[in-house]
C-alpha cells in the first residue's frame, strides 16, 4: 500500500454516530463479541456495536488494497502491520509500536501468530533490496 493509500480513510458509521478514520493511524481492531474496539496509533480508543466481521468487509468495500497493511489474525484482531513490533510465538504475544512509542501487547493463539509471522518473513523474501541514499547531514 503505497503513502497514499496508508491516507485513505475508513467511514464507520452506526445510528448515532459517523468516525472518519486515516488508515495509517489505526493501530488494531480487537472483537468483543457483538462490539468492536479499535485503538488508534495516537492512543484513542472508539468501541462500535459492530461486529469485527462487518467491520473487515466495511474495510474491503471502502479500501482498495486494504489487505498490504490490515491483516486479520485470528478471529479476534485485525492488525496494522505497519506498527508490528515484535512477534513472540511461545509467549503468544504480538507487540505493536504507536505513534508516541508506547508498545501494545496483544495476547493471539499461536497458529495466527505464526501464519503472521510466515507471512511476513515471505513478504520480507519477496521485496528486492531497496538500494539507499546517505542522508544530508547539512
Amino acid at each position: 500500500m503505497n503513502k497514499t493509500q496508508m491516507d485513505r480513510y475508513l467511514i464507520i458509521k452506526t445510528r448515532d454516530e459517523l468516525l472518519r478514520i486515516r488508515i495509517g493511524q489505526i493501530l488494531y481492531f480487537e472483537a468483543d463479541r457483538n462490539y468492536t474496539k479499535l485503538l488508534l496509533s495516537n492512543g484513542i480508543q472508539f468501541t462500535f456495536a459492530i461486529n469485527i466481521g462487518k467491520i473487515e468487509e466495511m474495510l474491503e468495500k471502502q479500501i482498495e488494497g486494504c489487505h498490504k497493511v490490515l491483516m486479520r489474525v485470528g478471529k479476534s484482531h485485525i492488525i496494522n502491520k505497519n506498527h508490528i513490533l515484535q512477534i513472540n510465538l511461545p509467549k503468544q504475544k504480538l507487540l505493536l509500536l504507536s505513534e508516541e512509542g508506547k508498545p501494545r501487547e496483544l495476547v493471539i493463539s499461536k497458529d495466527p501468530l505464526k501464519q503472521l509471522k510466515d507471512f511476513l518473513e515471505k513478504e520480507i523474501l519477496r521485496k528486492e533490496p531497496e538500494t539507499t541514499t546517505p542522508e544530508n547531514n547539512a
